[in-house]
């Protein structure tokens, strides 16, 4: 009797045990299924970041493709193997282009880069980055002389002068000067003679604003001063490296040909469309007159006689020769004048105008002078460069109240408004860039008195951030290199 139960019982004990080592086998099993599956998740978590990496790689090798001029060969293959430090191949990145251009012109490239693993090919990240290249847009001014900013003015953006500065108005950004006086950041601000037009000071040398005298009457300033109170001295910089200004001024005979050739407008020398088949036989051309308008056209006029100034005009409309409206071309929108020019209106897309005389043998430069408002159909979309072989002047009879957007070159002259004895405007606001080769002024005073003689008694500088990587064609660019301008992970 009790011999059975034992053996009853023994079948009880390898019954428990074999449902309960069934029940651990299945709690292992899925206990290893849950490590293995997280295990792959982890891996797959990894291989989702690498394959951020490899996207990247993909741009830093786009990037090296752009700034060695060598990005055919980059786009003529759009998948790239990933490898690791031992040569393996550990991943690829795919690679896809769009590029930005007008008149022949790189403005900006998109690329769009994709990267994966090997061991997990369906597990993607793509990145999409804008390259471009930093433009003289990022400056308020670029000059290459001394200058003399007055107590009215104030500068909203970096400003840079291989000459010396004396800054008496209000300054929102660093004020740079590069110049050298015997190997010390120092200029000479009055050389003696009262006179002479290039002074920044006068027999008063300011000794308690950094000056100090020499022999001959001479004042020798810091590279930076001030004789107000108006300016933030925080931001001066002086002893900074020469700015090369060759390097920032356009190549006007490229600006001629893709006017020609390139889809552009191209405006003869005026003196040879006035009297073209006798239709004018009595006018001389001066000149072309440029309206702009808010739907992408531009009146054009010959100017055929000057007053007392270069800005008292008259002119004649050209339809003698052409229709006298064109359509400024979305595809190379440059305007190449052999002329002097007197541009005004609304712009319309991102437009270069160049005025110069590249003909052999003549051996005159041209202007460009503004007397009205030109403005921007879009501030964020628009652009334009108003690029003068020689000066680019404000007139006599300019608006009172004077609004100018644009990038303002004056490659051999000088950006200003010249001294109309009591002639009195109330406010200039420059929205975008000036350089000038010469020095820059819109207001005329007496130095030894302090008294305004003539322009514009209040003045305004904004640079413009949406030019700096988005200019217009054929405005220079102060680094060779192109830069990412935005970076995002694409969905």
């Amino acid at each position: 009797m009790n011999k059975n139960r034992f053996k009853t019982n023994k079948g009880a004990i390898i019954a428990y045990v074999v449902v309960f080592g069934a029940i651990a086998l299945m709690l292992l099993a899925g206990l290893l299924e849950y490590i293995i599956v997280q295990l792959r998740f982890a891996e797959q978590k990894n291989a989702w970041n690498e394959a951020l990496g490899i996207a990247e790689s993909g741009i830093d090798y786009y990037q090296w493709c752009l700034n060695n001029e060598v990005e055919l060969d980059c786009d003529e293959v759009c998948e790239f193997d990933y490898t690791d430090q031992n040569g393996a191949v550990v991943g690829k990145y795919f690679i896809e282009t769009a590029n930005s251009e007008m008149c022949g012109q790189t403005i900006s490239r998109t690329i769009i880069s994709t990267g994966q693993t090997e061991k997990f090919p369906k597990v993607k990240r793509t990145i999409k980055v804008i390259y471009a290249r930093e433009s003289v847009a990022k400056y308020s001014y670029v000059l290459n002389s001394d200058v003399w900013i007055g107590g009215d003015h104030e500068i909203n953006g970096p400003y840079l002068s291989n000459g010396g500065i004396r800054m008496d108005g209000r300054n929102q950004s660093t004020i740079s000067s590069a110049v050298l006086l015997d190997g010390l950041p120092e200029f000479l601000c009055y050389d003696g003679d009262y006179w002479n037009s290039n002074n920044v000071c006068d027999s008063d040398c300011p000794v308690a604003n950094g000056c100090r005298t020499a022999s001959g009457g001479r004042c020798i300033c810091p590279g930076v001063f001030a004789t107000t109170a108006n300016p933030t001295t925080g931001l001066f910089r002086i002893n900074i490296p020469s700015f090369d200004f060759n390097s920032i001024t356009s190549d006007l005979g490229t600006i001629k040909k893709a006017a020609i050739y390139g889809g552009g407008i191209y405006l003869p020398k005026s003196t040879t469309v006035a009297g073209y088949n006798g239709v004018y036989p009595n006018k001389t051309g001066r000149g072309y007159h440029l309206v702009f308008k808010d739907n992408g056209t531009v009146e054009v006029y010959i100017v055929t006689s000057l007053g007392s100034s270069p800005d008292n005009f008259s002119i004649v409309s050209q339809d003698q020769y052409t229709t006298p409206v064109f359509t400024v071309p979305s595809a190379c929108s440059a305007i190449y004048v052999e002329d002097n020019v007197w541009p005004e209106g609304v712009i319309k897309g991102k437009v270069t105008l160049a005025s110069a005389n590249l003909i052999l043998n003549d051996n005159i430069d041209t202007d460009i002078y503004l007397n009205k408002d030109i403005i921007y159909t879009d501030n964020d979309a628009d652009g334009l460069a108003m690029i003068a072989e020689n000066n680019v002047l404000i007139g006599k009879n300019s608006e009172n109240d004077l609004e100018l957007r644009a990038v303002i070159v004056a490659q051999k002259g000088k950006f200003g408004r010249n001294n109309y004895s009591g002639n009195f405007k109330d406010v200039l606001n420059i929205y975008g860039s000036v350089i000038s080769e010469g020095r820059v002024g819109t207001q005329w005073v007496r130095t030894d008195t302090g008294q305004v003689v003539s322009g514009y008694l209040q003045r305004y500088t904004y640079f413009d951030p949406g030019q700096v990587y988005n200019a217009p064609p054929f405005v220079a660019h102060t680094d060779p290199d192109f830069k990412i301008v935005s970076w995002e992970e694409m969905e």
